[in-house]
């Protein structure tokens, strides 16, 4: 990294000499040849070992390792995997702000990075809250895969101090021209199917800025993504979590966010697409600075959320998804009755996943509508 980082040193992802040396560190773990027989069976098992063992740069990690991984998983848990707008990338001419729809811990980013691999741009950094770096192999691992580590659970003081260190680093990164970065539209997956923009995110943006409104947000380049899985990551485990926490604050278990990110890699997830919006404009921006001081990032929220949800992909599965949860036969051109029988059996086979103690009714109705939401996001920015 060519600027002094000292200041970032907390959150920066490592350079490539600190990754060296944490490779060689995650290559001792005893998980890693297990890791290995899964991610690469052609490989002969000491493969990720070796291959940990030797690497030199994140470059080279990314390129060797991460790539192949996503790769596999696309290959082997995904049925299609299409994405679209990676032209809105090269009209920006230099860094930019990923803006993303959260719906999958690993793999929303991780599949924004091979669009990139796959069309010879940089790969961005990728912020990441640091809850999920539950051990020091994992923080290891994420911060040698050009990671930003997103401080959580923390005192109002140090919340406000920590986010504008975020922020300074995030404008530094992109108008220094040093790197684009990844970092989802709220803090958390959306669990419920719908995607919105937290203002608190924007607000975090916008504290480094040392210019006029227009010009803070315009020089990040923001750029809206999407994700639409078909078949969407742990979406039992998100069901029983929303109906949970309908009667009492949600505790999660001390495995969770692991379990999270294991199921959301091994499950099937059908179809895949993502869609890469047009960056926000100059005349979105002007026009939401003349509105009062937090109007001003709703008009940037909802600039932001529109783009989101005119990407998705809907598959059959929203739209049965709709219609079995409103009870309607609205979008039955969209779908067959054997698809509704595929669906249906898929819904209960998910549910028998899911705790016997918690009303299946209700679960079911949580989780069609997690399905079924998108749909209705759609139709409302369609007026």
């Amino acid at each position: 990294m060519s600027e002094d980082l000292n200041e970032f040193s907390d959150i920066r992802p490592y350079s490539d000499e600190e990754a060296a040396i944490a490779f060689s560190k995650i290559a001792q773990h005893p998980a890693v040849i297990e890791v290995s027989k899964y991610l690469f069976p052609e490989e002969k098992p000491e493969f990720l070992r070796e291959a940990l063992g030797s690497i030199k740069s994140v470059d080279e990690f990314q390129n060797l390792v991460m790539t192949k991984a996503v790769e596999w998983v696309l290959t082997n848990t995904a049925h299609n995997f299409s994405y679209d707008g990676i032209e809105n990338i090269k009209k920006i001419g230099g860094r930019y702000l990923f803006l993303s729809n959260h719906r999958d811990i690993v793999l929303d980013p991780a599949i924004t990075q091979i669009v990139l691999f796959r069309n010879g741009l940089p790969m961005t950094e990728i912020a990441v809250g640091d809850n999920l770096l539950s051990n020091k192999y994992i923080e290891y691992l994420i911060r040698s895969n050009r990671m930003i580590k997103v401080i959580r659970g923390i005192s109002a003081r140090s919340l406000y101090l920590s986010s504008q260190l975020l922020s300074k680093y995030i404008r530094q990164r992109i108008t220094t021209n040093q790197s684009s970065v990844w970092i989802a539209q709220r803090e958390g997956r959306a669990k419920n199917g719908i995607d919105t923009t937290e203002q608190g995110l924007l607000k975090m943006l916008d504290m480094s800025g040392t210019k006029d409104f227009v010009s803070n947000f315009e020089e990040l380049n923001i750029i809206p993504l999407s994700i639409s899985y078909e078949y969407e990551p742990c979406d039992a485990l998100k069901a029983r979590e929303l109906l949970i926490s309908r009667s009492q604050k949600y505790v999660k278990g001390p495995n969770e966010d692991f379990i999270s990110i294991m199921t959301g890699i091994k499950q099937q997830k059908g179809n895949i697409h993502l869609n890469i919006g047009t960056a926000l404009t100059h005349e979105e921006i002007e026009a939401a600075s003349v509105a009062n001081k937090n109007d001003r990032y709703q008009a940037i929220r909802h600039a932001v959320d529109q783009r989101v949800i005119e990407g998705y992909m809907l598959w059959k599965t929203n739209y049965m998804g709709y219609d079995l949860a409103n009870r309607t036969f609205k979008y039955s051109d969209r779908y067959t009755p054997e698809d509704v029988e595929q669906f249906t059996a898929y819904i209960e086979h998910q549910l028998d996943k899911v705790q016997g103690d918690l009303n299946r009714n209700d679960l079911r109705d949580i989780l069609l509508r997690i399905y079924g939401n998108p749909v209705a996001e759609k139709e409302k920015i369609n007026g």
